[in-house]
């Protein structure tokens, strides 16, 4: 039988209203920069390696709800910034410290400061809800860009900052936003040698933590489904690892798969019903996708490799998985059924943890070479791999909703930690975390479902 702590982070590692007042824009505008999905003569972020350079961004405290417009504007700020995208001003220069709502920046003060956009607003209490209205402008031309509103529950209220920050990274950029979501996880306390594993859910950036298991029994592996309303992870219980289902607002665990058979590395289809996962046989590890509703187990690999980590591709038809099929832990790509796979890497060193884009032109995956271990990006024939960071320790990685972002852990020697990377490899930065952290995984846009 395989050793089931090889087997928990497989082959790798051992264990809103809205209302948009966009305007044309002036083509001849200094500030111009035409980026992917942005009209041309628009102010627009170019993405691309060669052009890129962070927009400057003035995010003026809201004002509004006592103390809490300076709040939004702040957690506003820290998304932009912490995305590598933007670059806001520093607010001790800002020559206008407070913009109402309904007035009209000066211009003509905040161009001299740098600001090619400025982003003001209020927030306001409905009863037991708040809602925040918004202005983004073009400094060099004057004009309103941008014009939301979105309302939420009282408690949720850094919802409306981070969908704001979605809204502003959108009109900008020309790509949607990744701020609206939450990160699952392992969390992780006690003794390196003894250490407590708990599964616990986040915001993006770090805020409103809240454990999902009291650290009683080992839960690792989370991975989201597509509609974000479950989770599936691998629990060691009873002596055996078995994939079980959480639903986040039931609270209800479902054992998923045969009984008496360990199974690990689970990964939701596209549609949510099918839950593709590897089962143990004599010592060897096959793929199977199984029906949520009926529960029937469907074969998509056999022999006497151990093929595990599966991930589906966005449209549901193809499946990316890991395998020591050829004498070398590596990637491969199949259909759905099971038919037709085929080796897609090919560079020095072992590939494993395989995840397919959202967007369907990349797969993330984690290499280990000459002793560290990276986190890597390459199209789905194999071609173009790039390694984006690459250490001691990387590990995991899991796409942002957007495609552009990919969470992962960074062992550093004392524990685990999050950390974001972007496709380039530029924006490599911590994600906070009250303890340590390992095998994170990404939701979907809360506002998108």
């Amino acid at each position: 039988m395989l050793n089931p702590l090889r087997l928990s982070r497989p082959l790798g590692f051992l264990v809103g209203i809205a209302t948009a007042l966009t305007m044309p824009m002036v083509s001849g505008s200094p500030a111009l920069a035409q980026g992917a999905g942005c009209n041309a003569g628009t102010l627009c972020i170019d993405l691309s390696p060669r052009n890129f350079k962070p927009m400057p961004i003035a995010i003026v405290d809201f004002t509004g709800e006592a103390g809490q417009g300076a709040q939004v504007a702040s957690v506003i700020t820290n998304n932009l910034k912490r995305s590598g995208v933007f670059e806001p001003l520093d607010r001790a220069r800002f020559p206008e410290q407070n913009v109402a709502f309904d007035a009209t920046p000066n211009f003509a003060a905040w161009q001299g400061i740098g600001a090619q956009a400025v982003l003001n607003g209020r927030v306001v209490r409905e009863g037991g809800r708040l809602a925040v209205e918004y202005r983004l402008w073009e400094v060099s031309t004057g004009k309103a860009i941008l014009g939301q509103r979105h309302g939420v529950d009282a408690a949720a209220w850094r919802r409306l900052a981070h969908l704001a920050s979605d809204a502003v990274f959108e009109r900008l950029t020309g790509e949607t936003g990744f701020f609206d979501t939450r990160i699952v996880f392992v969390d992780e306390t006690g003794p390196k040698d003894k250490r407590r594993k708990r599964l616990a859910i986040m915001d993006q950036d770090g805020a409103n933590f809240l454990a999902l298991s009291s650290g009683d029994e080992l839960l690792v592996t989370p991975r989201y489904s597509p509609r974000g309303d479950r989770v599936a992870f691998m629990a060691f219980g009873n002596g055996r690892p078995r994939v079980q289902v959480l639903d986040l607002g039931t609270g209800q665990r479902n054992v998923i798969g045969q009984d008496g058979v360990m199974s690990f590395a689970p990964r939701f289809a596209p549609n949510a019903g099918t839950l593709a996962m590897s089962i143990e046989n004599n010592g060897q590890a096959n793929i199977v996708a199984v029906d949520l509703g009926s529960r029937a187990v469907r074969p998509l690999t056999s022999g006497g490799a151990i093929d595990t980590s599966p991930s589906y591709s966005p449209d549901g038809s193809q499946i990316v998985f890991e395998s020591d099929r050829g004498g070398g832990q590596q990637l491969y790509v199949m259909g759905a059924d099971g038919g037709g796979a085929r080796r897609i890497s090919f560079g020095e060193g072992r590939y494993s943890t395989p995840v397919w884009s959202p967007k369907g032109d990349f797969i993330a995956f984690t290499k280990q070479r000459g002793g560290n271990f990276a986190i890597g990006i390459m199209k789905p024939d194999g071609s173009g791999e790039r390694i984006l960071t690459e250490g001691f320790h990387n590990e995991g990685p899991s796409w942002a909703p957007n495609g552009r972002y990919i969470v992962f852990f960074r062992e550093s020697g004392a524990g685990a930690k999050l950390h974001m990377v972007d496709i380039t490899g530029r924006v490599d930065v911590p994600i906070p975390t009250p303890n340590f952290a390992s095998d994170p995984a990404w939701s979907p846009l809360r506002s998108a479902r």
